[in-house]
């Protein structure tokens, strides 16, 4: 268009309304409010938040292409992971999240950068010393959002934040049972111990042993360990076409 591209003024437009209706999905789902199974309707979380169905349709397309969600157009649900489900989201994590906070470490050495984790962290132990679920639920994501925020990477920070996302449900079942918040709060105390220190490799280290524990409880306590892998279903079914 040349010397004509100098006469458009930028356009300064709100969040698009189907953006917002995306993240008060998405939060819902972060907090356990949609369990798996829950059918989600566009006519009546439209009704429910107010707005028309064309950005309730949008935001619903968005988190079924995360896999946050699973159904046709007209009806949405969480999906209900399998076993290989889980696996596979955490061999995601377990590649991502360490080196994300290998990044991280050197800056939190500073007690100024490094506050916000810290508090979480305290708040975590003060909700499972009071057994107080729904707290240490809240303080669990406190704390993750705290070192996510010191992540440069905002496509790495996207890609944790979804894979987390995936087992939100799950565990909003799970840290309901202390000898769970026990194992998380011992991992979480291992990775701000390092974090502290500047320490990348340790924080790496940490954290890696952190979503080696979380795999396996998770695993265990939603009886998904009697569920067979995807190498178990074909080593004891035989050769596949």
């Amino acid at each position: 268009m040349g010397d004509r591209d100098r006469s458009f003024a930028p356009v300064e437009r709100p969040v698009a309304l189907a953006e917002q209706v995306y993240h008060a999905l998405r939060e819902r789902l972060r907090n356990g409010a949609i369990m798996p199974g829950q059918p989600l309707q566009e006519v009546q979380l439209a009704a429910a938040l107010g707005v028309s169905r064309t950005p309730v349709r949008e935001a619903l397309a968005r988190l079924a292409s995360e896999g946050l969600l699973c159904g046709s157009r007209r009806s949405f649900m969480v999906p209900a992971l399998t076993r290989q489900d889980v696996e596979d989201i955490y061999e995601v994590r377990y590649l991502v999240e360490p080196a994300a906070l290998r990044r991280v470490a050197p800056l939190t050495v500073q007690p100024r950068v490094r506050a916000p984790i810290d508090a979480a962290f305290a708040a975590a132990l003060a909700a499972h010393r009071a057994d107080d679920a729904d707290a240490f639920r809240q303080a669990h994501i406190d704390y993750r959002n705290a070192w996510l925020a010191l992540v440069p990477n905002a496509r790495l920070v996207r890609l944790i934040e979804q894979y987390a996302d995936h087992l939100q449900h799950i565990r909003t079942l799970t840290l309901g049972d202390a000898a769970v918040r026990t194992i998380v709060l011992r991992g979480l105390k291992r990775v701000a111990a390092a974090l502290a220190a500047g320490d990348g490799d340790a924080a790496a280290a940490a954290m890696l042993e952190h979503l080696r524990q979380a795999h396996r409880v998770f695993v265990e306590v939603t009886g998904l360990d009697a569920e067979p892998q995807q190498g178990e279903r074909i080593a004891a079914g035989g050769a596949t076409t």
